[in-house]
C-alpha cells in the first residue's frame, strides 16, 4: 500500500472555481434565510455558494479528473451531517488509489491489465499508470475523502453487496471444516489423558 501512496502536488483552484461558477451556484445573500437547510460549497474554506442539486453536482465533480478538466489530486468531500461540500487543491495530502465501482461492478477490465502490462493499447497508444485515472478506472482519495465513501476490502465483498441488492441473504457464519473438528476432538482426548495421569500420580 505504501508503494502506491501519492502525495498531492497541489494545483490552481481556479479551474474548480470556474466550474462552480458555470454550474450556477446560488449566491449567499439569496440563501441567507435557509442556510441551515441547504448544502454549502467551500473551496479551501471559502464559501462559494449553494447548489440546487448537491448530489448531481458532486457526481459531476467526480468525473472532472477523468476528463483532465481538473487535477486528479483535487479532493472532493461531502459532509452530509454538516451539509457541506468541500474542495481542496493544496499540496502535501496523502492520497491512495482505489478501484472505481459503478453499478456494483468494477470498472477495471482485463483489457486494462493487458494494456498496462504491455504499455500500449490495442491501437498502439501509450497506456501507463496515469491513464487508469484518465480512463476512470481508479481514483485518488485523501484521508478526508476516505471517511465519506464505502470501500470494499476484497472483490468478494463487492460480490456480497450485489447479492444483498438482489435480496439474497448472505450467511454470517461459516461451517467448521470436518478436519478441524477431528483435530479439536484429538486435543480434547489428549487433555483427558493428561488429567487421568495427574489423578494416578496423586494417588
Amino acid at each position: 500500500l505504501g508503494l502506491m501512496v501519492t502525495i498531492s502536488v497541489g494545483s490552481m483552484p481556479r479551474p474548480s472555481i470556474e466550474f462552480l461558477e458555470e454550474w450556477g451556484l446560488e449566491s449567499l445573500e439569496e440563501n441567507a434565510h435557509s442556510s441551515t437547510l441547504t448544502t454549502k460549497v467551500f473551496v479551501h474554506g471559502v464559501w462559494m455558494g449553494v447548489p440546487r442539486d448537491p448530489t448531481n453536482l458532486i457526481e459531476t465533480l467526480k468525473k472532472l479528473p477523468r476528463k483532465d478538466d481538473v487535477h486528479p489530486h483535487v479532493s472532493i468531500v461531502r459532509h452530509l451531517r454538516e451539509r457541506e461540500l468541500r474542495l481542496y487543491t493544496d499540496p502535501g495530502r496523502v492520497c491512495r488509489p482505489l478501484f472505481i465501482v459503478e453499478d456494483q461492478q468494477l470498472v477495471l477490465q482485463k483489457k486494462h491489465v493487458r494494456w498496462l502490462t504491455q504499455g500500449t493499447t490495442d491501437d498502439g497508444e501509450d497506456f501507463k499508470w496515469q491513464h487508469l485515472t484518465k480512463s476512470g478506472v481508479i481514483e485518488l482519495l485523501d484521508a478526508e475523502e476516505e471517511e465519506t465513501v464505502m470501500i470494499c476490502m476484497t472483490p468478494e465483498d463487492l460480490e456480497n453487496a450485489r447479492l444483498v441488492a438482489r435480496g439474497i441473504l448472505i450467511p454470517k457464519e461459516i461451517e467448521i471444516p470436518p478436519v478441524e473438528v477431528v483435530v479439536q476432538d484429538k486435543d480434547k482426548d489428549k487433555d483427558k489423558d493428561k488429567d487421568k495421569d495427574k489423578d494416578h500420580e496423586e494417588v
